[in-house]
C-alpha cells in the first residue's frame, strides 16, 4: 500500500462561549502500514452536530471529551479502499465514529456496514443515522400518539426535522418553532407540519397559545431555556417532555437558571424523559427498518445543507449555533 496522507482537523485549544476558528487546526498525517484485521476507509461525508461542542470543555459529561491535539471524532460514512480483513472488501459502504479525517485506518468491527445503501449516502448521517434515530427514539420514549398535539422547537435541524415529520406519520398533530421565515415556511411545506412560527416575532408562549390553544401534549425539547420555561406552561396535565438537547446553553460560560415554573411539573403531573441515542442502539435494526421504508416510499424527507471539503468542516460546525443549517449540516470530502 502507497502511503496516504489525510487531512485531519484537530482541538487546539477549549472554546470559552462560542466557538471560533482558532480553536481547531488542520493538518496533515501519514497514515502507517495496513495490518492484519485493518481496513483502509475514505470518508467520503462527515457529520457535525451540536452535542460535539460539550465533548470540547474539559472534563467528561455523557460522552469524553475531546483531546487537545488529537483528531475530534463524529458519524462519518465512507467507502472501504484496501481491507485485510474479510468481513469488508474494497467497494463496501461503512459508516464510523471517525469523522473529521478524510481517511482512517480501523478494525473491522469498529465499523458497520450499508447493506443496500439508500442514495444519497449522506442520508445514514442525517435521516437513517444518529440524528433520526434521536427523533424515532424521543418519540417512542414518551410514546408519542395518534391525536397528540406535539409541539418541537428547534424543529428545522436535523433531529427537529425528522421528528416532527414521524409524530405526523404517528397521526399527531405538530407545531414547530424556528429562527427564520424561510424555515417555518420550509417546516410547513416541506415537512408538512400543521403549523410553525418563528420565535423571534413574539413571545414563544403567546405563539404557542396561539396555535394550540387548548396546550400541548408533548415537548420535543432541542433548545431549553425560556423554550422550556413557555412549554411548561403550555403543557397540559399529565404531559411529557423529551428533554433531548438545549442548545441554547452549549456555549455559556456560567450556569443559566432553570426554569422559573419548574413546581408546574408537580402540579401537571408531567413527565420529563432523558434521552441519550446510544441507549437505543440495540434497536438499530428496528429503527433502520421502519424509518428506511418511509425514505423509499417518500413519506419522510431527509433535508440537508452541504458544503465541501474538510477545509469547511470548522465553519459548518460553528454556523450550527446561529442557524445557518436547514435540516442537517453535512460535510462531503469527496
Amino acid at each position: 500500500m502507497q502511503p496516504i496522507i489525510s487531512r485531519e482537523i484537530r482541538l487546539r485549544s477549549r472554546p470559552q462561549g462560542l466557538p471560533t476558528p482558532d480553536n481547531f487546526s488542520l493538518e496533515q498525517t501519514e497514515l502507517g502500514s495496513l495490518q492484519d484485521g485493518e481496513v483502509l476507509v475514505r470518508n467520503l461525508f462527515m457529520s457535525v452536530d451540536p452535542y460535539m461542542r460539550g465533548r470540547m470543555n474539559e472534563g467528561q459529561s455523557y460522552v469524553p471529551a475531546f483531546e487537545l491535539d488529537k483528531p475530534l471524532s463524529g458519524g462519518a460514512i465512507g467507502e472501504v479502499i484496501e481491507s485485510r480483513d474479510a468481513a469488508l472488501v474494497p467497494g463496501d459502504i461503512v459508516t464510523s465514529g471517525y469523522g473529521w479525517r478524510e481517511y482512517f485506518l480501523a478494525v473491522a468491527h469498529e465499523l458497520h456496514k450499508v447493506e443496500n445503501p439508500v442514495q444519497p449516502l449522506s442520508v445514514y448521517l442525517g435521516a437513517l443515522g444518529m440524528t433520526g434515530m434521536t427523533a424515532w427514539a424521543g418519540l417512542s420514549l414518551v410514546e408519542v400518539k395518534a391525536g397528540d398535539v406535539v409541539y418541537i422547537s428547534g424543529a428545522a435541524g436535523a433531529v427537529g426535522s425528522v421528528a416532527g415529520q414521524l409524530a405526523q406519520l404517528r397521526g399527531a398533530r405538530v407545531i414547530g418553532s424556528a429562527g427564520s421565515a424561510e424555515k417555518v415556511a420550509f417546516l410547513k411545506t416541506e415537512c408538512g407540519f400543521a403549523s410553525a412560527f418563528n420565535y423571534h416575532d413574539a413571545p414563544v408562549l403567546d405563539q404557542l397559545q396561539r396555535e394550540a390553544p387548548s396546550g400541548i401534549d408533548v415537548y420535543f425539547d432541542n433548545i431549553g431555556g425560556t423554550t422550556l420555561e413557555a412549554a411548561l406552561s403550555a403543557l397540559r396535565v399529565g404531559g411529557r417532555i423529551v428533554a433531548c438537547g438545549g442548545i441554547s446553553s452549549y456555549n455559556n460560560t456560567a450556569p443559566a437558571p432553570g426554569p422559573s415554573n419548574l413546581f408546574l411539573m408537580t402540579t401537571k403531573r408531567l413527565t420529563m424523559r432523558g434521552l441519550i441515542v446510544s441507549d437505543w442502539l440495540g434497536k438499530q435494526g428496528v429503527f433502520e427498518e421502519e424509518v428506511g421504508s418511509y425514505l423509499r416510499s417518500g413519506k419522510l424527507l431527509n433535508k440537508e445543507t452541504v458544503v465541501q471539503g474538510i477545509d469547511k468542516a470548522v465553519g459548518a460546525f460553528i454556523g450550527l449555533f446561529s442557524g445557518e443549517n436547514l435540516g442537517k449540516m453535512i460535510v462531503a470530502l469527496s
